[in-house]
């Protein structure tokens, strides 16, 4: 990419006008929110359990487990937290509602 084009996409980029959060009071929306927070958390925490384990060898998946392995990481992220997790999602949606009335 050339100079002037990626000089013309960051003029356009801060001409952008930006839209402001929107306030809810939507538990739901909030909770929501805060659970698949807490799934990437939880993944970003396994992840570098995974990434020491060869995926060579007899019962190895190869190239394929390679590719696929942070999919299923993101999978267990998510399923840790579905079912319970680390209980950070309550005190997430609780901050999340909380700084949203605070800034009416």
């Amino acid at each position: 990419m050339s100079d002037l084009a990626i000089q013309g996409a960051m003029a356009a980029a801060q001409s952008a006008s930006v839209a402001a959060p929107q306030k809810t009071s939507n538990v739901a929306a909030a909770q929501k929110a805060a659970k698949e927070f807490e799934g990437v958390f939880i993944s970003q925490m396994l992840q570098p359990m995974f990434d020491g384990i060869s995926t060579d060898g007899p019962f190895g998946g190869g190239p394929g487990e390679q590719m696929f392995r942070s999919l299923m990481v993101d999978k267990y992220g998510q399923q840790l937290a579905g079912s319970g997790g680390f209980g950070l999602s309550d005190a997430i949606t609780h901050t999340l509602l909380q700084h949203q009335s605070v800034n009416a």
